[in-house]
């Protein structure tokens, strides 16, 4: 199909009609020039395909389909590979449906624990997120079918999320929020991008010029198309000209009409509606091109499948004095209506309709030595004093206790926001009651953001599970009883309580404005710098088998920004029993002119180990991971100095540590002038020299040498120099005396501001 060709055989309304969906689900076609409308449907865990009357966030049923573990839980695995696989089965349904978009994966980063839609977003950290969704999103792709990327961008709260303004530096954006949207583009070429509802500093993100054709297009190479969010335009034709370039779903011909009416009053550029189409069919036509329904989707491999990757991506939190994995024929009591109705994914249009469910109890049936209790409901927060009491004789009664718990649908959700981080009041006096009777209580947690854990300390061993897809309870089952060796790490801290958040005070916003204050400070970032205690730190995550680090090797000391660095690590298990390790590289700067995190994570790899046996994992580090965000040279900078290639078991935990200098290849620009301070010109051996016989020359009149003992006092020789280093240039003809004179002054300044 020549695309151009076509385009100019349409008629303006035609064009215009590509602009929108037909419905919720499918673009438009044009019969007469046979082009032909595609589907497009909620992922990103699985395949949420609806008939035409379905709804946007699931109310009405969607065909059945296989929901492997959500980005909370992907994420936690550290692990590329798992979410190639999770990618590849989501393809496969994908073609078998006819279905030419996946709509995601959502890699928004985690700025609150209180983020409805936490469970489908990544990490707080962007190195994570944009690693791991580059991932899947290859995986998809790989199979013709297209995703995308959500929701384009500072979208990290579901209150007032179609009014918010998220006001956000540029710096925070580049270091922060935008790396894995700018992954998703250079490196797995996503073939769609989705904006957000909110507003992004003033603008709507969904007729942002400067984000979706300056940024995306310009400066990132996207060659897809803009898709919106469902129901995020608010100005359609601002939004043609700013790049969006599809709105869905259908708004029943009203703001097509508008973009009609908009070309024809001399609005808007008829080559942009060109342009919007244009992008739109090339991008079908891939699929289109490509389609294979009679691809097999092996609904029963997927189940297998998704039980495997949801025990790879279990944290083990606690394991105090081995309590864990369980044997076979112990006497178990397992507590908890989650062990029998496991909460595995979160609600809202990512909300798969599985073709089956595995509980652990499920799992665990026809095992000797099993008892259940259920111990909680969901329908009510309060404890229900029977349910406990028929728990606690249960663990009584048994030699280990395992709590399925977690917070309820209720808790977290698209559309609204946590209001807390604490689990059901039930759930916290289950635990505790439970483990006053056997001191051997586990707890199984299925959530999709951290909570509060105040029973941690009853409790002997914790596993984290997130939300695992439809097969958790199956891996729950592997991993308690060492089948699988636990291997996740937590791609988010958990903090001790809410407020220790660093987002705590403003999250949520006034009103439509949400300022995100913290900046750059987000998760590890903050509480590393503060040296604030945390439940369990970023990376932080348990094995069954122990691990040891040594030779840590850089393949130079020193460097150019524009080199890349080698670095080399072994890792032997050191244990009795095969593992993997998720090995974390983390650059820390010395020392910096700008404020920045004590360190960030640059590099992680997962490798498997058996017994006594040792690897060499391989890390190469580029220019993006010493540099910061400049905002004066409106690009990434890295200042001259040493760095720290730090090894670590988690943010908190360093292993191994050596020591590079990075030498910057770009002279930041200095323009001087009267307000200059004196140490900012200290700062450069050139200009100081120039300046340096003025400073001699004033010397004394800035205190630094008087008879009177009284002034000697009050005016020390720190004091002086500090004076002086806080002066600007132009101080000189206030304090001189005379000596400089102001046309003095500019004759130096145009010295030192000479090339």
């Amino acid at each position: 199909m020549d695309i151009k060709q076509i385009i100019s055989q349409m008629t303006l309304e035609e064009k215009a009609s590509l602009l929108s969906g037909e419905d919720f689900w499918h673009t438009k076609s044009v019969e007469r020039l046979g082009v032909p409308g595609v589907m497009v449907s909620d992922g990103p865990h699985g395949l949420r395909k609806q008939d035409l009357n379905a709804d946007h966030l699931g109310i009405n049923e969607s065909i059945k389909a296989v929901c492997y573990p959500t980005a909370s839980a992907t994420a936690a695995s550290f692990d590329r590979d798992v979410l190639r696989q999770v990618g590849e089965g989501i393809g496969d349904a994908c073609q078998h449906e006819q279905v030419a978009v996946v709509l995601g994966p959502a890699v928004n980063i985690k700025r609150s624990p209180l983020c409805g839609r936490n469970f489908e977003y990544f990490s707080e950290d962007p190195y994570l997120a944009a690693e791991l969704s580059t991932s899947f999103i290859k995986a998809v792709q790989e199979k013709n079918i297209g995703v995308s990327v959500k929701h384009f961008a500072a979208n990290s709260q579901e209150h007032r999320r179609m009014a918010s303004n998220s006001v956000v530096d540029e710096r925070t954006l580049r270091e922060i929020y935008y790396p894995a949207f700018e992954s998703a583009v250079k490196e797995g070429k996503a073939w769609t991008v989705m904006c957000s509802y909110n507003r992004l500093n003033g603008e709507y993100a969904s007729q942002h010029r400067g984000l979706l054709t300056d940024l995306l297009r310009g400066e990132w190479g996207f060659d897809g198309y803009v898709v919106s969010d469902w129901g995020a335009v608010s100005d359609r034709a601002k939004g043609v000209h700013a790049g969006l370039d599809l709105e869905m779903p259908s708004s029943g011909g009203v703001n097509d009409q508008l973009v009609v009416e908009a070309v024809k009053n001399g609005q808007l550029d008829e080559a942009d509606v060109d342009l919007a189409v244009e992008r739109i069919l090339t991008v079908h036509q891939r699929y289109l091109e490509n389609a294979r329904p009679e691809t097999q989707w092996d609904k029963d491999a997927q189940h297998e499948q998704a039980r495997q990757l949801a025990a790879e991506c279990m944290v083990l939190l606690k394991n105090e004095d081995n309590v864990l994995p369980l044997s076979a024929g112990e006497d178990i009591a397992v507590i908890g209506k989650f062990a029998v109705k496991p909460r595995f994914q979160g609600g809202g249009s990512s909300h798969i309709n599985s073709f089956k469910t595995e509980s652990l109890m499920d799992a665990l049936a026809g095992m000797p030595g099993i008892t259940y209790a259920q111990g909680y409901d969901i329908v009510t927060e309060e404890p229900d004093e029977a349910l406990i009491a028929e728990a606690v004789e249960t663990a009584r009664k048994a030699k280990k206790a395992v709590i399925v718990a977690g917070l309820p649908d209720s808790f977290e959700s698209e559309g609204y926001d946590r209001s807390h981080m604490r689990m059901p009041k039930c759930q916290v006096e289950l635990i505790q009651r439970v483990a006053d009777v056997n001191p051997n209580t586990i707890v199984v947690l299925y959530n999709g953001s951290p909570v509060e854990m105040p029973w941690l300390g009853s409790a002997k061993a914790v596993v984290e599970a997130y939300l695992g897809g439809q097969a958790v309870g199956g891996a729950t089952k592997l991993v308690l009883f060492g089948d699988v060796n636990p291997c996740g790490r937590l791609p988010e801290s958990f903090p001790i309580k809410l407020e220790d958040n660093p987002s705590y005070l403003t999250y949520g916003g006034e009103g439509n404005t949400a300022v995100y204050n913290e900046g750059v400070f987000v998760g590890y970032r903050y509480y590393d710098r503060k040296k604030m205690d945390v439940l369990f730190p970023f990376g932080y995550g348990l094995s069954y088998t122990s691990f040891q680090y040594s030779n840590l090797t850089l393949s130079a000391n020193t460097i150019k920004d524009t080199d890349t660095l080698t670095v080399t690590v072994d890792v032997t298990n050191t244990g009795k029993v095969a593992g993997k390790e998720v090995v974390q590289l983390y650059v820390s700067d010395r020392e910096s002119t700008v404020f920045r995190p004590v360190r960030e994570l640059k590099g992680f790899e997962k490798i498997a180990l058996l017994p006594g046996e040792t690897k060499t994992v391989t890390f190469t580090l580029g220019k993006r991971a010493f540099a910061y965000w400049n905002v004066e040279i409106n690009d990434w900078h890295v200042e001259t100095g040493a760095f720290d290639i730090q090894i670590c078991r988690s943010s908190r935990d360093v292993t191994l540590s050596k020591e590079v200098t990075v030498e910057s290849t770009v002279q930041l620009p200095t323009h001087y002038t009267l307000d200059t301070l004196f140490m900012d010109i200290a700062k450069d051996p050139k200009a100081m020299a120039i300046i340096q016989p003025m400073l001699d020359a004033q010397q004394p009149d800035f205190g630094c040498e008087t008879e009177s003992e009284t002034a000697k006092e009050a005016i020390t020789p720190e004091m002086a120099m500090a004076m002086m280093q806080n002066s600007p240039l132009r101080s000189s003809i206030s304090f001189g005396g005379g000596a400089a004179m102001r046309a003095e002054l500019l004759k130096l300044l145009e010295i030192l501001n000479k090339d």
